[in-house]
């Protein structure tokens, strides 16, 4: 007589199932996150080819310091560069970065950049000496270094800790980007771009359902 059991799961071949689940998740979650990444640094490009190769001067519409017009700067500055050695100096940690930033997911990403964005743009339009244009995503590069490394300490999950570790210890040095140095780069936007970062960090950071006390 054969025994024939139904509707039991053997628990090894179930724990297999969740983390093939996972592991798919995550593949497609890094697949989506290096496409996006690489469609926004190829936009940037585009248009410091346009800037470069058309009659006209794309960086006259950044961010100008206390200049009422010059607030919607705030959201054309990081897609403009003065040149393209300096769209080359961020496009390999913005390609690293935004791509371990956007790893969560497309609609946090585009929140927490337009976190970054608002932040690092007002506190560079407040601080900045009057009527300076400022442009680059170094704001964004530091933003992202700030919401990545912050997103480990809020959400406590295991892979965001590690990666927050492991960004922090090969990029610890950009932080002394923050401090007055080089008049021709804008500290201001390192500094605040880094907090804004920080702040997007809080702001989408995961919510732990509260356990009932009895």
């Amino acid at each position: 007589m054969n025994d024939h059991v139904s509707g039991i799961t053997p628990t090894g071949s179930s724990s297999g199932e969740r983390l093939k689940r996972k592991a798919g998740t995550l593949a497609a979650g890094a697949a989506g996150a290096a496409m996006l990444v690489i469609v926004l640094v190829a936009g940037m490009w585009a248009i410091e080819v346009i800037d470069y190769v058309l009659p006209v001067n794309l960086d006259a519409y950044g961010i100008r310091s206390w200049s009422p017009d010059g607030l919607t700067g705030i959201f054309l500055a990081p897609f403009l560069h003065a040149g393209f050695g300096h769209l080359m100096a961020n496009s390999l940690p913005l390609l690293v970065l935004g791509f371990l930033a956007a790893l969560r997911g497309l609609g946090r990403f585009l929140a927490a950049s337009l976190i970054i964005i608002v932040v690092s743009g007002l506190g560079v339009w407040f601080t900045s000496s009057p009527a300076i244009v400022t442009v680059g995503a170094s704001g964004l590069v530091f933003g992202y270094f700030g919401f990545v490394v912050a997103r480990g300490l809020f959400d406590r999950r295991v892979l965001d800790i590690v990666i927050g570790l492991g960004v922090a210890a090969a990029y610890y040095s950009i932080i002394w980007g923050v401090l007055p140095g080089d008049p021709g780069i804008s500290w201001q936007g390192h500094l605040f771009g880094l907090a804004g970062g920080i702040v997007a960090a809080w702001v989408l950071r995961r919510r732990r359902q509260a356990v009932p006390a009895y």
